[in-house]
Order: structure tokens, then sequence, then C-alpha cells
């Protein structure tokens, strides 16, 4: 007998008897077992459809203050966060070379005049020669001639004065507007060189009491956006925070990037705090469609789908479920669960599909036509559907562990 047991083909046969016993016991103690179902009562309530983006938050003006000449950073009056004035100092450039150029101009003013007064002298010695007939007419027409030249290239060397004394003033850079530095670009010793493109020295928002967000919505949301909409959105900066603006213009120029069109929209906001800086990235959501008093039920009820056979068990017992709506929110209403979640495109038609609810401990199917959805719950616009009925979000945990338990097992 020991050595009957020491074969190992004996131990194999011997573990799948035991196994095969296992089984056996679990079937005739699991095999009727009901299936067990998570509800929810249909209340009703309050839903609001909601487009999204991301965007970025900048001042409503933010002016770039560059420079006309080219030249050697000399001083610098301002730096970051710097409030200024119209007209203030911000920067000088080095003026050696331009104000050489405009004693070079006042020195071809002073002789240009001086040719322009020795023609003028000339041309009124001719006229009087002429009238005693001294001299021809050809005399009289030469100094004439003369005379117009030189008055000529004394306006063009006026011109080229004030051109050069213009430049001269430019090395100097004031503020165009009052308001606060938000950006500086060059430092003491930098050269700039304004050639074909305007050097950018400074950016200076006006007021950061007033900002604005900058956001794309996709063409598919884009339809449901008015201006003056409310808008709300958050910022990384203050997570626990909501904020509110407003919907000030819909960009007509669209924006494609990997055949995606999108639309720029551009939302006010007032900044009293001044909490929000320029460049935060903004979290926008705005409401494009509202119910009032209209009947819900949660996205999962929607997504529900009983096995085959299920709907004609008996009996069922149905287990509340604690707490508010699914947490699979997120999708249209009659997606799967793996579907996209986000954005829900605003349309005004509706979406039939249908619900199950528990009717004295038997699942029952109802025809149902969806309306707008919140990503967590979805509006009933018609059918059979009633409020106080229980409708199924799914199965029980306990439920979908004992149904794996009764799949047929490989004992090898």
């Amino acid at each position: 007998m020991k050595k009957l047991f020491r074969s190992p083909l004996a131990l194999t046969a011997l573990a799948a008897i035991v196994i095969a016993a296992g089984i056996a016991y679990y079937w005739l103690h699991n095999a009727d077992a009901p299936p067990q179902y998570r509800t929810q009562t249909v209340e009703r309530g309050d839903v609001s459809q909601t487009v999204s983006a991301n965007g970025t938050i900048n001042p409503v003006t933010l002016v770039s203050v560059g420079t006309q000449v080219s030249g050697t950073v000399k001083k610098l009056y301002v730096d970051f966060n710097s409030k200024v004035k119209k007209g203030q100092i911000l920067l000088e450039l080095d003026d050696s070379l331009l104000a050489a150029q405009l004693k070079q101009s006042e020195a071809n003013v002073e002789s240009a005049q001086a040719s322009f007064d020795l023609a003028a002298a000339n041309e009124k010695r001719t006229s009087d020669l002429f009238a005693l007939e001294y001299v021809a007419r050809q005399d009289l027409d030469t100094a004439v001639q003369t005379k117009k030249a030189a008055a000529a290239q004394l306006l063009a060397a006026r011109a080229q004065m004030q051109r050069d004394r213009a430049n001269l003033s430019y090395t100097v850079i004031r503020s165009p507007v009052s308001g606060v530095v938000v950006d500086r670009e060059v430092d003491v010793g930098q050269t700039v060189a304004a050639s074909l493109q305007t050097p950018t020295l400074f950016k200076i928002a006006q007021d950061l009491s007033k900002m604005q967000i900058d956001t794309n919505f996709a063409e598919a949301d884009i339809g449901g956006i008015r201006v003056g909409q409310l808008v709300r959105f958050t910022v990384d900066a203050f997570p626990d925070r909501h904020f509110k603006g407003e919907v000030k213009q819909i960009r007509l120029n669209p924006t494609t990037v990997s055949n995606v069109v999108t639309y720029d929209v551009v939302v006010n906001v007032d900044n009293p705090e001044k909490i929000l800086l320029p460049g935060m990235t903004a979290y926008v959501n705005i409401a494009v469609a509202e119910r009032k008093d209209t009947l819900l039920v949660p996205n999962a009820a929607l997504r529900f789908k009983p096995a085959a056979g299920e709907v004609k068990k008996l009996p069922v017992k149905a287990t509340p479920a604690t707490g508010g709506a699914s947490n699979n929110g997120g999708n249209r209403p009659g997606a799967s669960a793996g579907g996209k979640s986000g954005n829900t495109k605003q349309q005004s038609d509706t979406f039939s599909g249908k619900v199950y609810i528990l009717e004295n401990g038997k699942l029952k199917p109802v025809k149902v036509m969806f309306g707008i959805t919140d990503n967590r719950n979805t509006e009933i616009a018609g059918g059979d559907l009633k409020a106080g009925d229980q409708v199924v979000l799914g199965e029980t945990q306990a439920d979908q562990s004992q149904n794996a338990d009764r799949r047929p097992m490989r004992l090898f």
C-alpha cells in the first residue's frame, strides 16, 4: 500500500478526484444562485451640457515695445514687473554714431544755405544788369536756375538733418502706454539691430485687472457657443477655486492641425485680485444646453447590457446602490463603456434606446428617448420610464465574481 501512494500516477489521480469533488459541491450549492444588480431610483433634476477646452490667459492689451534704430543698450531704467507711465523712459541706446550724423547734417545745411545765398545774390545782380541791357537773357535764365537748384539742395539738407535728429531721439525708448512690464528681452551692453524687422525690447501689459482667455474649440462644439455666454474655468495654481468669464468673440479664422479644425474663442475675465497671471493654462467649460426639472438617469444605466437569457430569469435580487450616479460617466447616451469621455456635441434632436428596470424582481427593458447629458446623468426626453422606477446600473461585484467562478476550469 505504501508503494501505491508513492507512485506519481496515483498521486495525480487522487488530486483529480479531490478537485472534481470540489467543483461538483460548488455547482450543487451555487448553480441556481440568482444574479444581483445595482439599482438606483429614477429622479427628476437639473442637467447642463457643457463643452470643454484648454486655453491661455493673456492681458487684454499687451504692447510690444521695439526700436526703430540699431545700437548698443547703454542704460536700463525698468525691469520685470516695473510699473510704468506713458512717456516714461525705459531704455537708452548708445547715440555716438547718430549724434555724429546729426552734426554732419547740420554742417550740410549750413553749406547749402551759403550756396543758396550766393545764388540768390547772383540772380539779383544778373536781373539788375539785364534791366540795363548789360547781359543777355540767357545769363539771367542761368542765374535763376542756379538759385532754384540751390534752394532744392537746401531743402534736402534740412530734411536729412530732421531725419538724423529724429533717429537720435529714437535712441531713448519711452513707454507708449501706462502699465506693467511683463517681459524684458535685452540687457545692458547688448546690441539690437533694427533692419527688416523691429526687435522687441519690452512687453507691457496695460491693465492686469482685465484679462482674456484665448482658447480653441473644435468645429463639432463651436455651433453651441454664443457671444455673451457664461464661462467657468479653473487654473492649476488654484485648483480649489472656480472662476467665471464671458464669451467676448468667436474669431472666424479657423486653425487646422492634423485635419482637426478649431476656432479661437476669446473669453473676457475680471481679475480684481490680480492672481491670474499671463500665460496660465485655463480649463474652460461652457454650458451650451440646460434642462430644469427633467427626468434623469445615470449614464451607467445606458451602458448596462444583460447576459443572454437573464431578462427572463426568476427570481432576482436587487441591491440598491449607495450614493449618486455611477462614476463611469462621460460617454454619450448609448455609447460603450470604452468610449471617449469629454465633449458631447450639442444637437437639437434626441436619440432612442433602452434601459432596464426591476419590476417585481424581474429585469424589464424600457424604451426611452435620450436628451442632453452632463457626462454623469442623461436627460430622458420621452418613453415609458417614470420617476420612482428602479433603473439597473450593473451587476454587483459579488455576482460578477460568482459568474467568473462558474466558468469551466481546466484541471491540467
